[in-house]
């Protein structure tokens, strides 16, 4: 399968000097679902500044279903139509005084009918679930309800890559499994998702593909499956493996669970040992006997 977006040997240096990326090179597939790992300073931001073409690779390029893209008004404008980035801060992305201000300005600009723009405005806010809060000004929401309103925005443009710079941090457990659960959803509708994450076990229990950069390049990307079975991939780009991995390793060698495959999350370890085979007791083959 062709990738959707794709990023090709991409070296960008701040004003400073220094590498934000380093000959970086990263492919997303149409309708995965992607998590990027790697330390602070590692290049995660930089490279998602790339991929809607905030940033310009000094050498390398970037390609949009297999063409170059054009770093032009017109070849940005089209790309920002089709690739929709969150920030981490919410507060670098909202601008607006209210809600329902702040949403609707993306389809706005694409000329759109009215009728069009309050449609998408309310199905972005009732996908996040901030419609009582559409008329309510900005400054009055909480840090959790900025970064639902930041994401009401970019799903109002309806794009095909949705690109999060660390979406779950600040959010509490039943506002990131409320998260988790929409970014399946849009990833059902085809709807192609980039994470980045701290978070090891997150991305091994939900990602399809995990990407991990370390120094300004993308060192290691494979399924997420596959990485499971490879303590040794983790260690070689200087990733902790997610817990569940030591775990499955020291139940099989026990004979407790098979070698493979390996459970993506500790909920799945534990539904594979409450599905294994119970023993028959001594005591009952001796009461039947």
């Amino acid at each position: 399968m062709s990738p959707l977006i794709e990023l090709r040997g991409a070296t960008y240096r701040y004003p400073d000097g220094s590498h934000g990326l380093r000959d970086c090179s990263l492919a997303l597939r149409p309708g995965s679902r992607n998590a990027l790992l790697g330390a602070n300073g590692a290049g995660k931001t930089t490279l998602m500044l790339h991929l809607n073409g905030l940033l310009q690779p000094e050498s390398g390029t970037l390609q949009w279903q297999g063409q170059p893209v054009s770093y032009g008004r017109d070849g940005l404008r089209a790309l920002r139509q089709q690739v929709g980035l969150v920030f981490q801060n919410p507060d670098r992305q909202l601008f607006s005084a209210h809600v329902e201000e702040d949403v609707s300005f993306g389809p706005l600009n694409l000329g759109l009918p009215d009728a069009e723009v309050r449609q998408r405005v309310a199905e972005s806010l009732a996908a996040v679930g901030m419609q009582a809060h559409a008329r309510s000004p900005v400054h009055h929401l909480s840090f959790g309800q900025k970064k639902r309103v930041c994401l009401a925005g970019v799903l109002a443009m309806r794009p095909r890559l949705l690109v999060l710079d660390e979406p779950m941090a600040g959010l509490d457990l039943p506002m990131q499994i409320d998260l988790q659960h929409l970014l399946d959803a849009l990833a059902m509708q085809g709807v192609t998702v980039l994470v980045s994450t701290h978070d090891a076990a997150f991305a091994a229990a939900w990602a399809d593909d995990i990407h991990v950069m370390a120094n300004g390049r993308c060192q290691l990307s494979r399924a997420a499956q596959a990485l499971l079975a490879q303590p040794q991939a983790w260690a070689d780009v200087g990733q902790r493996p997610p817990e569940v991995m030591a775990l499955h390793a020291e139940l099989a060698r026990q004979g407790l669970l098979p070698a493979a495959p390996v459970p993506r999350s500790i909920e799945g370890l534990l539904a594979a040992l409450r599905a294994r085979p119970q023993p028959v007791a001594t005591e009952s083959l001796i009461h039947e006997g």
